[in-house]
């Protein structure tokens, strides 16, 4: 398989970044300002990887289409905008996986459903970019994920076909996703992981459950 590949392309919260901590926290900011208690972080946690659309899901019951949702969501990216990297940490490993990579000579990148601007100061004060060889956000491309464009696009920023790229993801439509693109899915068991199936339904190629695993899977040193 790493004979085959040449690019390895990541979601970001999750999978290369634990921003939990922060993403919880803008939510039980925005709670307080409403006079509401915090939210327990373990009830939190699973959802973050929806975005802001989990956070007020979970944190005050609505979503999309409901009244007052958007004001809400509006206000919780401001807050969250304002701790992007208060508590956000790089998962441990990833450096190893990402040194390894590079030393294989194979390109890597991030595919994610955050706003690019906010993956771009979160990747950029993480020290991920510019070392990615590609950073494609949420709303880089007119679709976000499921829809299988940010993974085509980020593959074509690189010139490299979908077919030599696997892709790393911890939540069920990354595997839709990559598996869409014609990428090969590996789902990273460490992230949020949703709440949806459990991660060994989601029809991924391999599940990792940390990431210096990734590199077993590619049989590198």
């Amino acid at each position: 398989m790493s004979a085959h590949l040449q690019a390895v392309l990541f979601d970001l919260d999750g999978t290369l970044v634990d921003s939990a901590p922060d993403l919880a926290g803008a939510a039980n900011d925005l709670r307080a300002e409403y006079g509401l208690s915090p939210l327990d972080y373990a009830v939190l946690r699973p959802l973050v990887g929806s975005g802001a659309r989990g956070m007020v899901g979970a944190a005050f019951g609505k979503g999309p289409g409901d009244a007052g949702y958007e004001a809400l969501r509006t206000r919780f990216l401001d807050i969250y905008g304002g701790r992007l990297l208060r508590l956000t940490t790089v998962f441990a490993e990833v450096w190893t996986v990402i040194d390894t990579l590079e030393s294989a000579g194979l390109r890597w990148g991030i595919v994610t459903n955050k706003a690019e601007h906010l993956a771009l100061q979160v990747a950029g004060g993480l020290g991920l970019h510019p070392r990615a060889g590609v950073l494609v956000g949420g709303d880089t491309t007119p679709h976000a994920k499921p829809h299988p464009a940010p993974l085509l696009e980020a593959a074509r920023r690189l010139g490299v076909e979908p077919g030599r790229c696997l892709y790393v993801g911890d939540d069920h439509r990354d595997m839709v996703a990559g598996r869409a693109a014609g990428m090969v899915p590996l789902a990273a068991a460490w992230g949020y992981l949703g709440a949806g199936e459990p991660v060994h339904a989601w029809g991924a190629d391999g599940v990792m459950e940390m990431p210096a695993q990734l590199l077993q899977w590619l049989r590198l040193p």
